[in-house]
């Protein structure tokens, strides 16, 4: 599989990575790691956030929709 962001550009490289949320392919220069924010607790409360989130892939469109200002 491709990097579809460089194919974008007229580039060729392989993709190390798939885009959690599009399912586009990224090479290592545009693969964004985040950290989601996981949340535990009962229904209805109490709610907290764990201090450790769950690491995932993404490109940098779904980056900034996911958490605004993680992958500029």
């Amino acid at each position: 599989m491709r990097c579809y962001q460089c194919a974008q550009s007229g580039t060729v490289e392989e993709s190390v990575s798939i885009c959690i949320m599009c399912g586009k392919g990224l090479c290592m220069e545009h693969a964004k790691r985040i950290d989601l924010p996981i949340w535990e607790g009962g229904y209805p409360v109490p709610v907290k956030m764990l201090k450790k989130g769950l690491p995932r892939f993404v490109c940098s469109d779904c980056g900034n929709i996911l958490l605004p200002g993680s992958c500029e």
